[in-house]
Parts: C-alpha cells; sequence; structure tokens
C-alpha cells in the first residue's frame, strides 16, 4: 500500500500578506524574466526560497540555497509563515477556464512515504534528466522541507475521498490565490478524524500514478538515501522518508492533459516529406482566405482523434501540414504499451529512424513554437495531440516510461500554498 499521512504543514498567513503575490508557478515553467517579475514584486515571493538567484559572488557559504534555507527560517520567525501545529490533509482545488470553458481539478495533499520506483505501489511514467535533480537536491539538503507537491493521481469509482473534498470546498478556504493566467488557487485544511481516517480508508489498497513532478520525486529518493548512508534513519518514518505530493482522483471530471510539441533541427541533407511520405499522407494546410491561427486550428482539427497523426510547421515553406499514418509497418522495438502512443512514434520511430534528430526543444504554446523556430535555426515543428490519462495508467502500471515532457497537466499546481519541512 502507498502510505500516505498527514503534517504539519507551512503556510504564509493570509493575514500578513497579499496570497497571489507570494504565490509562484512551478520552478520549471518560471523562465529568467518572469523570475525577475517575482522578485521585483514582493519581497515574500515563494521564488526566492524554491528557485532563487545566482549571484556574482556566490561561494560554497553564500549561495542560492543558502539564502532559500535562511528566508524560509526568517519567515518563520517573523511569522509571514505558519506552521500548522497538529497533523493534517489539504484540500487544494484549481479553478481555471480552457476554451472558453470553465473547470477544475480537486485533490488532496499529504505526505507520501518514500519507495523504490517499480516496486510498489508509486509508479513513475516519464523519463527525466539530471540537471534539474542536481537542482532540486539542493533545496532538499539546505532547507530541508519539500517547497512544491508532486501532482499524482489515484483511481477511485467509490469516490469516497472527492465527495468529502467537494462538500470542504463549499465553504470559504484558508487561503486563496489567483494566478498570471486569472485561475483561482483555494486551500483547505482537513484536520476531523473522521475525514483524515476517510481518506487514509480510501487510499489504504490504490496505487499512486506520478502525473507531474518525476524529477522531484526522485530527488525525494535520492535525499532520502543521503539520510540513510548519514545513519540518521533509525525506524523508517522519519519526516525525510516521505514527501510532498497532492492526489486527484482520475475519475473526477477536471483533469486536463495538453501536448508538448517540440522544435527541431534536420539536417540539410534530408528532405522530411519525401522521408515521411513512405509512411504518412502528408497534406498541406491550405492557407486561402484564412489567418495563420486559423490555417493552424485547422490542422489541429484535422489530427484530433486519429491514432499517429500529427502536425508538421516546415520553416523553409512557411506551411503547416498534417501526417496520417498509412497503416505501413512501424518497426519500432517497444512494448505494446509504449508502441502505440503518438510521442513514442514521433521519437523513436520519425524522429530517430526517418529524419535522424538529435536535437529538438520543447513548447507547450504553438504560437511561441512556430515563432521560435522561424526566428532561430530550426528547420520543423511537430504538434502532437494529447495523452490520454488511461494510456498513462496503462504505461506506468507495466514499469515503463514514456519519453520526457510527453504528458502537460494542466494548470500547473502554485508553489507556496503549502510547505512540508522534515
Amino acid at each position: 500500500m502507498a502510505e500516505i499521512i498527514p503534517f504539519k504543514g507551512i503556510l504564509f498567513d493570509p493575514d500578513r500578506v497579499d496570497a497571489s503575490s507570494v504565490m509562484a508557478p512551478p520552478y520549471d515553467v518560471v523562465s529568467p524574466k518572469y523570475k525577475e517579475a517575482l522578485y521585483k514584486n514582493e519581497p515574500h515571493n515563494i521564488i526566492r526560497i524554491d528557485f532563487g538567484k545566482d549571484g556574482d559572488d556566490d561561494n560554497d557559504t553564500e549561495n542560492r540555497y543558502t539564502r532559500a534555507a535562511a528566508y524560509l527560517q526568517d519567515w518563520l520567525e517573523k511569522e509571514i509563515f505558519i506552521h500548522d501545529r497538529e497533523p493534517v490533509y489539504y484540500c487544494y482545488e484549481t479553478v481555471y477556464t480552457l476554451n472558453g470553458k470553465q473547470a477544475k481539478t480537486t485533490g488532496f495533499i499529504g505526505a507520501v512515504k518514500i519507495e523504490e520506483l517499480g516496486f510498489g505501489k508509486i509508479h513513475p511514467h516519464e523519463m527525466t534528466y539530471s540537471k534539474p535533480k542536481s537542482d532540486r537536491l539542493n533545496i532538499l539538503r539546505y532547507c530541508s522541507a519539500n517547497t512544491s507537491p508532486i501532482f499524482s493521481l489515484y483511481s477511485s469509482e467509490k469516490r469516497a475521498a472527492s465527495s468529502l473534498l467537494e462538500k470542504l470546498t463549499e465553504e470559504p478556504p484558508y487561503i486563496e490565490a489567483v494566478d498570471r493566467d486569472g485561475f483561482s488557487h483555494r486551500l483547505w485544511r482537513i484536520s476531523d478524524s473522521t475525514s483524515i481516517e476517510t481518506i487514509k480508508n480510501e487510499m489504504a489498497d490504490k496505487d499512486v500514478f506520478i502525473a507531474d513532478g518525476h524529477h522531484r520525486y526522485e530527488t525525494a529518493l535520492a535525499f532520502k538515501k543521503e539520510m540513510e548512508e548519514k545513519g540518521l534513519s533509525k525506524t523508517g518514518d522519519e519526516p525525510f522518508n516521505y514527501v510532498l505530493m497532492f492526489l486527484s482522483n482520475m475519475e473526477d471530471p477536471g483533469l486536463t492533459l495538453l501536448p508538448t510539441h517540440r522544435i527541431v533541427e534536420i539536417d540539410s541533407e534530408i528532405h522530411p516529406k519525401d522521408v515521411l511520405k513512405q509512411y504518412f499522407d502528408i497534406n498541406k494546410i491550405s492557407t486561402e482566405g484564412m489567418s495563420e491561427e486559423q490555417s493552424r486550428q485547422k490542422m489541429f482539427d484535422t489530427m484530433k482523434g486519429t491514432i499517429h497523426a500529427f502536425g508538421m510547421f516546415l520553416t523553409n515553406t512557411g506551411s503547416y501540414y498534417t501526417l496520417t499514418f498509412n497503416e505501413s509497418n512501424i518497426e519500432i522495438e517497444l512494448p505494446d504499451c509504449l508502441r502505440k502512443l503518438d510521442v513514442s512514434v514521433l521519437h523513436k520511430f520519425i524522429f530517430e529512424k526517418l529524419l535522424k534528430i538529435d536535437h529538438y526543444e520543447y513548447e507547450m504554446d504553438p504560437v511561441i513554437a512556430v515563432d521560435k523556430a522561424v526566428k532561430g535555426s530550426f528547420e520543423a515543428v511537430f504538434f502532437l495531440n494529447d495523452t490520454k490519462i488511461q494510456d498513462l495508467k496503462e504505461v506506468a502500471l507495466a514499469g515503463h516510461r514514456m519519453p520526457p515532457k510527453s504528458t502537460y497537466f494542466y494548470p500547473k499546481l502554485l508553489t507556496g500554498m503549502v510547505i512540508y519541512k522534515f
């Protein structure tokens, strides 16, 4: 079973700060320009702790990580932060808008006991990179805290915890913040023993699927092992054996996955259309009487709901295309659960086998992706349909991993809503 316990969280005091000004997006989506804005606009923004700035004179004793620890301690002493006295769960709700329609994602935050991935009830679904893990590990070493939750999923058709959370969100929250997109993020304490037991009982036999935050989980696991090597793990229940996690029921409405597109460099001797036409029907999107935005939307509409359908923008023609699989044999050696995914076909077959692509960048916004391609040294942008939650679950349970950036859960949880300190 995945052990998920209540904990004594650290929270901003809403009477001392403007909640919307002190929160920040996760570190991996904060641009340098936006980081500067967060620093400038509010002296107590969580960015100073979670994703601080380097200084020209930094050394082993004065650097962004020592400053992060100092900020955390200072804000606790000045009661900018409140440290809850009793262990509780926290209900977290995000109300957002997508394509003109309002939706909400609700879940609860707890401390989840860390285990080796692939040997228990906690399942990853994406590959990770080493550099982000090194940065996150230093945050743990200096601050002894999780500053942002891992986004995870579970499946419960009984929806006992979901019903509890739905009722709780009818009450005024402890704190509410509005992000830069105008989306509302609200937090409640779940402190009564009946509610806590309801959550514990429902989660007792549940698998947990990491949706967003693989780097943070693997970093927490590495930190746990460091503590064990130092002889600090006596019982296995020390606080560093747990990690901060948001858990949402995949049977609830409101979960949104968006695709992340690829901006690619292609060798000048390789002509994409000539190579791809053996396996895909390639259709140029007509621009007659349409704006670029309309042409791009037509491309996405054509791709939607079709297996192994991709969009493509070529910088040398300035045009959009759709690639639709023509039922030829796709020769890639992958397990069936990965082989059927668009993102696997894109990486393993189109990029590696056909076009020999070894450099690409990721971008969620198709407008920005095209702009980067046109202004940079890129030959193309490849667009994807979204990955389905059921595919994520199937891959994770089989013990496999999708390529990095296969899923983008939208919107992102805010950093700073609650902190788990060891």
